[in-house]
Formats: C-alpha cells, sequence, structure tokens
C-alpha cells in the first residue's frame, strides 16, 4: 500500500524511517489524528490549489483554515482549491493521500507557519493509508518547498 515514488524520495532525503502505514484510512484529519494518535491541529494537511492556472501545494496545520485575505496578499489572487476529480491529473495523488512529497516538477509547495508551534506534524505519505512523521524543520528540508507562507486562520495560540 506505500506510494513506492513517495517512499523514493524519503529514502533519498533520508526520512524513509518516519513513513507509518496505518490500518484505517487517514483521508481526513479527523480520521489521520485518530489513527496516528494525535491531535487534529498536528496533522499537516496539505491543500492544492489553483493560481495563475497552475496548482499550488499548502501544507497547513490540521487546525487551521484558510484565511482569503492573507491568501491573496501571499499569493494575488483569491484562494481556489482545486476540483476534486481534478486533484489526481494535477497533483499526482488522490484527494485523502495529496502530499508535499514527490510532486510533479512545477508545482510550488509552500508550508504554513501554523505548524511550526509542533515538535512534530503527520503529513499523509502519498495515499490515503500512510503518513510521515517530521518536525516542521524536518518538512522543509524533505520537501521542495519555497518557503514558510502565513495564509491561515483559526490556529493562533
Amino acid at each position: 500500500m506505500i506510494n513506492e515514488s513517495v517512499k523514493n524520495w524519503l529514502v533519498e532525503r533520508g526520512f524513509a524511517d518516519r513513513l507509518t502505514e496505518h490500518g484505517d484510512t487517514i483521508d481526513t484529519v479527523e480520521h489521520a489524528a485518530q489513527q496516528i494518535g494525535c491531535s487534529k491541529a498536528e496533522i499537516a494537511k496539505t491543500l492544492s490549489f489553483i493560481v495563475e492556472d497552475k496548482p499550488v501545494i499548502v501544507v497547513m496545520a490540521g487546525d487551521g483554515r484558510v484565511n482569503s485575505s492573507k491568501f491573496k496578499a501571499q499569493f494575488h489572487t483569491k484562494p481556489h482549491m482545486i476540483p476534486r476529480e481534478q486533484v489526481e491529473e494535477l497533483t499526482g495523488f488522490q484527494p485523502g493521500g495529496v502530499c508535499p512529497f514527490g510532486v510533479p516538477a512545477g508545482i510550488p509547495i509552500w508550508l504554513d507557519v501554523s505548524m511550526k508551534r509542533f515538535e512534530y506534524v503527520h503529513p499523509a505519505g502519498g495515499n490515503e493509508f500512510t503518513s510521515v512523521k517530521l518536525s516542521p524543520d524536518e518538512l522543509e528540508k524533505a520537501t521542495d518547498s519555497i518557503g514558510w507562507c502565513d495564509v491561515c486562520k483559526g490556529w493562533e495560540e
């Protein structure tokens, strides 16, 4: 069940031992938190948007919600998520398994500051049954992210 391209991506970066397979789905923040045994906030949800007719990925804490004003300040457009039926075609991953590892070339990945308050966060690992446990700094190293952004609300401590 492990996504081999994600596993290979993580092997190349020294994080393959952080990949965990789960018996039940982690396709939502709630399901992931139950399976992993952490708070919903510690789930690093990977959302895909359309910006200037191209996909953009933003990884944020599970308790964060996109703030339209902050998103527009960062990306110069209102947030428009990729329609569910186009997610796999544009990102290479099915809904529920979109992750920031092994993303097709040309898709920028941004990490939201909402995750920096945790020792570890848990993004999906390429499908709805795998996750990866990383510190926010390790997440930055394990991805080809552009960098950190601040586009969320609802998570402030």
